[in-house]
């Protein structure tokens, strides 16, 4: 069964970057064979609108067929201002927040981003999960790129 990897927008952008290129290529590349399912939430695909042109470009290389597209929904929200209200993360971050919610929500495999502040950070991966568990979800795990890319294939 192919891994459904909610993926946001730091991961798109980090192709780009040099620290980042590497591991975020390697995942784009997972998703483009249909080895793995890019998961987007309609936020991320918002936040895309603003981004350069090249970091949109990145997007579509990975063809529609590999790509399931989720929404942001009441649901959501709620688990999401659940984690602002037991301070896991500030209202600053809402939207951070929602990302978790939504990848929560929709059951995902995994999330991966290279926000290491808000959403890859052990202590607030834990609140997270806290939260989650509290609330009747399933742990979710979050990971950066480098720890989903599948190294046998190097």
């Amino acid at each position: 069964m192919k891994r459904r990897v909610y993926t946001d927008t730091s991961v798109i952008g980090g192709c780009l970057d040099v620290e980042f290129e590497k591991a975020s290529r390697q995942l784009i590349d997972t998703f483009k064979t249909g080895k793995a399912t890019l998961v987007l939430s309609n936020l991320t695909l918002l936040e895309m609108q603003a981004a350069p042109a090249t970091v949109r470009a990145v997007l579509e290389e990975v063809a529609e067929a590999n790509r399931e597209y989720i929404d942001v929904t009441e649901e959501a929200n709620t688990l999401a201002q659940h984690y602002i209200d037991s301070g896991v993360i500030g209202v600053a971050n809402q939207v951070d927040a929602q990302h978790i919610a939504i990848a929560t929500v929709s059951r995902v495999d995994v999330l991966v981003s290279w926000n290491f502040r808000h959403i890859v950070n052990l202590q607030r991966i834990r609140g997270y999960n806290s939260v989650n568990l509290r609330a009747g979800y399933p742990l979710l795990e979050i990971r950066t790129p480098a720890e989903v890319i599948n190294y046998d294939e190097e």
